[in-house]
């Protein structure tokens, strides 16, 4: 076949199909030809130029920085979401985004592990639609939610509505997030109920993490499970920006290594790595260092964030840094 003859029939084959929407089996009827050929040839029309495929985001979409992230951090996923400058709005904004993602990704028999006292999981799990997709999963807090009474309903609340949302079951981890010493820590690690909980550490398929800077947050500091001020003073002279699951670690994301970390009861940095999918959802100026740090540190490979976190997360600065770590 002359090379014009062959592009007549390709044109011809991608106009019907693009362009009259017709189905590949109606070409073939319309044509004789085999499949297979319909195939080919649609595959040549865009090689040839003749059929070229746009992809136009609507406004609010940010493909090309979520790409971008994907590539410059090696993330599985990233998410960017337009978000006012305000830490409550974020917070709200994310949640929303990280529920639509869940309720998209939760599969039958999943174990997801999801951290206590942050703000952004805590409106992820508000914003949450029930679904039987998550039918037998179970629901396991990966750090400790015993607290100040008037706020330990919060931590609670994320194991428990999670799971009532996906119909899984709740597996609470019922001990504080951080005790006043390791002995103190060794006698509550044999508890009956804290051992179910963190059996189920090494077998996570998705954790569900926030991300914090070293200076808590409101309702972490108010919870009573974190660290008095001389102590994250101490954290802060030994380089630590940020924290998942009161674990903190450096700018380049390496662990920060000190006699705190035998006072948090919950899942370490090394466990959370062994886990198929880490969903990081946080946002925010105060926090773009420790958001930063998580990625360096490959902490997480799903990041949930606000637009200009995600566009401070890409400056040169940022970038420079990282090749440098590598």
């Amino acid at each position: 076949m002359a090379r014009i003859d062959e592009l007549r029939l390709i044109s011809k084959v991608a106009r019907m199909y693009y362009t009259q929407g017709l189905k590949q089996s109606e070409v073939v009827d319309r044509l004789g030809i085999h499949q297979s050929t319909v195939s080919r040839l649609l595959k040549r029309a865009e090689r040839e130029g003749i059929v070229r495929v746009s992809v136009l985001p609507p406004p609010g979409i940010h493909s090309d920085v979520e790409e971008a992230l994907e590539s410059q951090y090696q993330l599985n996923e990233a998410l960017v979401v337009d978000c006012l400058e305000d830490e409550e709005q974020i917070a709200q904004d994310l949640g929303a985004a990280a529920a639509f993602y869940f309720e998209s990704s939760i599969e039958r028999g999943t174990v997801v592990g999801i951290s206590s006292w942050s703000a952004t999981l805590l409106a992820m799990v508000k914003a949450m639609h029930p679904t039987n997709r998550g039918a037998s999963s179970s629901v396991v807090q990966i750090l400790g939610g015993v607290g100040d009474p008037s706020t330990q309903i919060n931590a609670t609340q994320l194991t428990q509505r999670l799971a009532g949302a996906i119909g899984g079951r709740p597996v609470l981890l019922p001990a504080p997030g951080v005790v006043g010493s390791a002995k103190a820590r060794d006698i509550l690690l044999q508890d009956q109920f804290v051992k179910d909980a963190l059996s189920l550490f090494n077998v996570l398929d998705v954790a569900l993490v926030g991300i914090g800077a070293v200076d808590p947050s409101r309702g972490l500091a108010s919870s009573g499970n974190s660290f008095s001020p001389q102590e994250l003073k101490t954290l802060k002279a030994s380089g630590a920006v940020g924290d998942i699951c009161l674990r903190f670690f450096d700018s380049h994301g390496r662990p920060i290594k000190t006699p705190l970390n035998q006072r948090v009861i919950g899942i370490d940095l090394p466990g959370l790595k062994k886990c198929k999918r880490v969903v990081g959802v946080a946002g925010g100026e105060r926090k773009r260092s420790a958001i930063l740090g998580a990625l360096r540190g490959q902490w997480i490979n799903v990041l949930i964030t606000d637009r200009n976190t995600a566009e401070f997360l890409m400056t040169s600065e940022a970038k420079k840094e990282t090749r440098r770590r590598a």
